[in-house]
């Protein structure tokens, strides 16, 4: 497994007949391999932007990020994405979808046949494989999203925003469902999420980014991720300590929204 080192991280925008958008300034980290890292902040803080600059789909203006010692220049099969929507393949069942990488790598149809039966047991899909994607709920398509992503094998899986669209009963469902793949794979995850109840439940690491321009406000090491594994997660989420740590996180960012109000204003 490898480290992911950011350093120095820039994002400028150039604006067609208006000022410049800096998006990211001097955003600097270290995350140890097998880390499961949560990005919380106000709209505009730059979250999605350093996520797809961890994904390689966009170029910083300054600074770098490597993967151990490999300089991160473009998309990588060692990063995998899993998107709010799933970006899923509608021609395809769901076996299908989840082969798709193995598939265009060459990999033998065997062994491929065989790691995506595990996969969907994995991620409680097992009988699915035939399947077409329309007849998925929502919480099933992020399911397949994330089996998807795990068939490449990735150093690092990066979520923008995964369970925004569902509904609170699948949502809660599938947080534990990212919290056992993670114990399971000991893969590193980047999460963004604009829940400050999800960034704590799911972060053992939590990112608090301030805007404009986007930088790491707070860097905080959580110990709920881990509580998770073990706690029915109603039962950890009404802790007194977590829920002392989510009104400071919801305080924080409550005054920067009240700070960019007043700017705007």
């Amino acid at each position: 497994m490898k480290d992911l080192k950011v350093a120095g991280i820039d994002m400028v925008y150039a604006v067609p007949k208006g000022s410049p958008v800096h998006a990211l300034s001097d955003v600097s980290f270290d995350l140890e391999a097998g880390r499961l890292l949560t990005l919380l902040g106000p709209s505009g803080c730059g979250k999605t932007t350093l996520l797809n600059i961890l994904a390689g789909f966009l170029a910083p203006t300054g600074g770098t990020v490597t993967l151990g010692d490999d300089l991160i220049t473009g998309p990588g099969q060692e990063r995998g994405m899993v998107f709010q929507q799933g970006a899923l393949f509608e021609w395809l069942n769901v076996e299908q979808n989840v082969a798709f990488g193995p598939k265009m790598n060459g990999a033998d149809k065997a062994e491929t046949k065989e790691k995506v039966e595990d996969l969907l047991r994995t991620v409680g899909l097992q009988g699915f494989g035939d399947k077409r994607i329309y007849e998925l709920s929502g919480g099933m398509q992020q399911r397949v999203a994330l089996a998807r992503c795990l068939a490449n094998d990735p150093d690092v899986i990066l979520m923008d925003e995964p369970l925004g669209a569902l509904d609170a009963l699948t949502r809660e469902k599938m947080q534990g469902l990212i919290l056992d793949l993670w114990k399971d794979t000991g893969k590193t995850i980047v999460l963004v999420t604009h829940s400050v109840e999800e960034a704590l439940y799911l972060g053992d690491r939590l990112f608090v980014m301030a805007p404009r321009p986007g930088r790491i406000e707070r860097d905080y090491e959580l110990p709920f991720a881990r509580t998770g594994l073990e706690v029915e997660p109603r039962a950890l989420k009404a802790s007194p300590e977590f829920i002392d740590k989510r009104e400071e996180i919801l305080s924080l960012i409550w005054e920067m929204e009240e700070e960019i109000m007043g700017h705007e204003g």
